[in-house]
């Protein structure tokens, strides 16, 4: 997938997302007879707000993430390139953290200033040094990118969209006594299909995470070879993460059906190494 194919391609998305939020917003107004700024300004400032600090505090907390040591001789080769890749991408250096996963994972959760990266002991037993550097790039990408506050901020408008559904379902059939639970189910069918949209927006950032830590670190080649890795050994091994949240930000979900794929929110591991790699 080429560069502006996949910009266009979450541009759309985006502007799907944004278009059904404005339509929320204005429901949920009108159900409740105030302005529909009221609604509109809270929904795109509050609610992501708190989501994003809470969805930051409850990633590090289940992944049981700690401080990683800068002064530790199993650390500071770690630090030295988050720091050199940190100030390559004019950003400051995130808090790193390290976690015992059960499987080889990293994740980035914050926003560029203020940025977590988790790094995973068995990540760091499988991975060359250079390969290592590109999962720690793709990370800092995301927190370049900014792709955490995207993401609440998508899944905020799946929340007001599945409120306005419920409202209007509620108000059109009021003097049906079984209204509630229509209004129920139709909201969780909202939510759900938005949230389709706001996955395939997460498999889109991840190609350019991908794009954006190959550009930093020279080319595709080191990072290709660590999602290999990566894949081959999470194999037969269980994730201590149950979380969806958590393995929703981390650099690699295993792949799955075909029909599970489109719920996923990383695209296949063979597509990422092979976009890499062209």
């Amino acid at each position: 997938m080429n560069k502006t194919g996949l910009q266009l391609r979450m541009a759309v998305v985006g502007s799907v997302l944004f278009g059904l939020y404005l339509v929320a917003a204005w429901f949920i107004s009108m159900a409740f007879g105030v302005n529909w700024l009221y609604v509109l300004v809270p929904g795109i400032v509050l609610l992501p707000a708190v989501q994003y600090k809470l969805g930051k505090f409850m990633a590090v907390r289940t992944s049981g993430a700690k401080d990683m040591p800068e002064d530790h001789p199993r650390y500071r080769r770690v630090h030295q390139m988050t720091e050199s890749l940190s100030r390559d991408m004019k950003m400051d250096k995130p808090r790193l953290m390290v976690a015992e996963m059960g499987v080889p994972n990293a994740f980035a959760t914050g926003r560029k200033g203020s940025g977590v990266v988790v790094v995973s002991t068995e990540l760091m037993q499988i991975l060359d040094d250079d390969e290592l550097e590109g999962v720690v790039a793709h990370e800092l990408a995301h927190l370049k990118n900014r792709d955490t506050i995207m993401m609440t901020l998508g899944q905020s408008i799946a929340t007001i969209v599945g409120y306005a559904v419920f409202f209007v379902v509620q108000a059109v059939g009021e003097d049906n006594p079984g209204s509630i639970v229509f209004a129920w189910v139709a909201s969780m069918i909202a939510n759900f299909l938005v949230m389709l949209l706001v996955m395939a927006i997460s498999r889109y950032r991840e190609y350019v995470a991908d794009d954006t830590a190959r550009q930093y670190i020279g080319n595709g080649e080191p990072l290709a070879r660590a999602l290999e890795k990566i894949s081959g050994s999470a194999e037969g091994r269980e994730s201590r993460i149950d979380d969806s949240g958590v393995n929703a930000l981390c650099i690699f979900n295993a792949d799955r059906s075909m029909l599970q794929q489109v719920f996923s929110t990383h695209p296949p591991t063979e597509k990422r190494i092979e976009a890499l790699r062209s």
